[in-house]
C-alpha cells in the first residue's frame, strides 16, 4: 500500500450531503422532486415523513443550499415567527417531544401567511405528533407532504455510501446506482464488491470507475455461476 493510501486512512470521513450525492430511488424521488422544483412552489409548507436513514436531512440540506434556508432550533421558533420575513426556513424532526409546540404554531403562521419557504421533516405522520392541542396540527396538515421510505435500494445504496467511506474512498452516485440495478441483492454481496472494487482499483492505479465497477460485477458473478454450476449475463444495458 502506497504512502499517500495509508495517509488517506487516517482522515476521518464526512458524509457528503450534496445535491449530486442524493441517491434518488423508487422510495424517494417524489419528495426530491419536490425540493428540486424550489423556488417554483405553489404553496409555502413542505412536510418530509420518514424513517431513519431515508434521506430527509440530506434533502433538507438541499434545500438549504438551494434557497439560503437557516436551519430552525428549538428555541427559535417564537423569535422567527414574531421577526418576520421571507428567507427560507428548515425545521427538523418536527414531531420530537422537547420542541415549542407555541413557537411552531406561530411560525406556521406566519410562514402560511407571509407565503415564506417552511420544510419540515419528520419521522411521524401528523396523525402521530405528540400535540397538547389540536391547533398545530391543523396547520401541518395543509403542508404538501411527502413520505420517503426506505426501500432495498435505498439500504443497500447507503451501505455502499457508508462501506467506501469507512474506506475513505468517493464513489460517484452514478456508479452506486449502476451497482444496485446489477448486483445479486443482499447486503453480503455489497461487502464483497466494496472490497473487491477497492482492490481493483488499487492494483489499477486508478480511482472507481463504472469500468471497474462492470469487472467486480463480472468477477462476482462468475463466482456465482461456478457455485451455482452455471454463469449468468449481466444485464448491462448502457
Amino acid at each position: 500500500m502506497s504512502e499517500t493510501r495509508q495517509l488517506t486512512f487516517e482522515l476521518g470521513h464526512t458524509p457528503a450531503h450534496g445535491e449530486a450525492d442524493f441517491l434518488v430511488g423508487e422510495g424517494n424521488e417524489l419528495a426530491y422532486g419536490r425540493i428540486m422544483a424550489f423556488p417554483h412552489w405553489g404553496d409555502p409548507l413542505t412536510l418530509l415523513v420518514g424513517p431513519a436513514k431515508s434521506g430527509k436531512s440530506h434533502l433538507a440540506r438541499i434545500f438549504a443550499d438551494r434557497s439560503g434556508a437557516v436551519f430552525a432550533g428549538i428555541n427559535d421558533l417564537e423569535a422567527l415567527a414574531r421577526d418576520g420575513g421571507q428567507g427560507a426556513l428548515v425545521v427538523e424532526d418536527v414531531d420530537r417531544l422537547d420542541y415549542d409546540e407555541a413557537g411552531l404554531f406561530h411560525l406556521l403562521n406566519q410562514c402560511m401567511r407571509d407565503h415564506r419557504p417552511l420544510l419540515l421533516t419528520a419521522s411521524e405522520e401528523v396523525a402521530n405528533w405528540p400535540l397538547a392541542t389540536d391547533d398545530v396540527r391543523s396547520r401541518a396538515r395543509r403542508a404538501t407532504a411527502f413520505t420517503l421510505e426506505l426501500t432495498d435500494d435505498i439500504q443497500l445504496s447507503h451501505m455502499f455510501v457508508k462501506l467506501f467511506g469507512d474506506r475513505q474512498i468517493t464513489v460517484d452516485p452514478k456508479i452506486i446506482a449502476y451497482l444496485v440495478a446489477r448486483m445479486e441483492r443482499s447486503t453480503e454481496e455489497v461487502v464483497l464488491l466494496v472490497d473487491l472494487m477497492d482492490r481493483l482499483a488499487l492494483a489499477k492505479g486508478t480511482a472507481i470507475t463504472r469500468s471497474i465497477a462492470a469487472e467486480a460485477l463480472d468477477q462476482r458473478q462468475t463466482a456465482h455461476g461456478a457455485q451455482h454450476g452455471h454463469e449468468w449475463e449481466n444485464p448491462d444495458d448502457e
